[in-house]
């Protein structure tokens, strides 16, 4: 598997979650000049880009779907070829399967990990 996606669970709406992705096999060459990305599936929806960032070397520009933002922060460590999605202020729609890829979403997808926020 070259991407896995961890750290999904129950929350309340409101709370406080951190994702992380890992690209054990990928190596350092081809992940670092990568746009990484975090995605999301709900039941019976696309899955939908929901924030991305872009290499190191290019300032690491952050971007967000309108959904998230403000709430979602993506953020990289090369060195250990991580990606992570803080997420705050959840709400029962930001339930989903969660997934990262980069943001063309060709490599080979992973599992996802679940989120589901709910009192």
């Amino acid at each position: 598997v070259q991407l896995q996606a961890s750290g999904g669970g129950l929350v309340q709406p409101g709370g406080s979650l951190r994702l992380s992705c890992k690209a054990p096999r990928m190596i350092t060459s081809v992940f670092n000049p990568y746009t990484m990305a975090w995605y999301r599936q709900a039941p019976g929806k696309q899955r939908e880009l929901v924030a991305r960032i872009g290499p190191v070397g290019g300032g690491a520009i952050t971007d967000y779907a309108d959904s998230v933002k403000d709430r979602f922060t993506i953020s990289r460590d090369n060195s250990k070829k991580m990606v992570y999605l803080q997420m705050t202020t959840l709400k029962p729609e930001d339930t989903a399967v969660y997934y990262c890829n980069n943001d063309q979403g060709s490599v080979a997808w992973g599992q996802g990990t679940q989120l589901t926020v709910s009192s």
